[in-house]
């Protein structure tokens, strides 16, 4: 928490992604991959509110049934304009800083995001992440904490196609217009070609794996019990390496 001021995590989903529809929802050592979200984004300690960003989709409707048994806030918006769905979530919840979560990434750290808060609150930073440069972290690590206003203002601003299918994404590529605050990676932690965002099946192959192994011992388990694992299990690390990242749309 952070005083006089309300700190929002947002969590993009949707059942329709491109590469692998319905990942939202596919089991996690037995849970769905939005119930862990939801779940790790929850332990953070800065954050005041956990809100699912879907789609107004009826194919969304389960991902809303699931935000009220477990009693998460949910907002509805555009599917094609995720720079307006989330913007529009942070107004509703009256954000004053912006945690940008993707379901897409299940191994989300909390611990990770609250150092990303904690920057963004003591610096001037329109922006805190650590996904850039050669010491970024592992995808599926990476995170981004946004002060709403300026979040708001490219909204308002920027129509272009390419601004609103990705959200934040002038902030994110444009330093000399947006103060950026980065968050690097160290000791084994820097790994940037491990891949653990949830993309493809071979990507729910390895992240399934992570959870079985790790969850039932610690529900709460770090990106550095993570990496600790799959330091040993090269087999794991090797079955999506060939896999190109792409820009997500969630």
């Amino acid at each position: 928490m952070i005083a006089s001021k309300k700190v929002v995590a947002t969590i993009e989903g949707r059942m329709t992604s491109t590469r692998l529809p319905g990942k939202i929802m596919m089991p996690l050592a037995g849970k769905p991959v939005m119930a862990h979200m939801i779940e790790r984004h929850r332990r953070s300690r800065y954050t005041d509110e956990v809100v699912v960003a879907t789609t107004v989709n009826a194919a969304d409707d389960p991902v809303v049934a699931l935000c009220e048994r477990m009693r998460c806030q949910y907002f509805r918006g555009s599917e094609a304009d995720v720079l307006g769905r989330i913007v529009e979530a942070g107004i509703a919840h009256k954000a004053d800083i912006l945690i940008q979560g993707m379901a897409d990434s299940p191994l989300v750290d909390w611990r990770i995001v609250d150092r990303l808060v904690k920057m963004l609150e003591e610096g001037t930073f329109d922006i805190t992440s650590n996904e850039f440069g050669e010491e970024k972290y592992p995808d599926g690590f990476d995170m981004r904490v946004y002060r709403f206003p300026v979040l708001k203002k490219l909204e308002e601003d920027h129509k272009e196609e390419q601004y609103r299918e990705h959200a934040g994404y002038q902030i994110r590529t444009d330093p000399a217009h947006y103060k950026r605050g980065l968050l690097f990676a160290e000791g084994d932690m820097l790994w940037p070609e491990l891949r653990l965002t949830l993309d493809t099946k071979e990507d729910y192959h390895i992240i399934s794996a992570v959870y079985e192994a790790l969850y039932p011992k610690n529900p709460d388990f770090s990106a550095e019990d993570v990496v600790a694992f799959l330091k040993t299990r090269p087999d794991l690390v090797a079955i999506n390496s060939g896999i190109v990242q792409k820009i997500p749309t969630i």
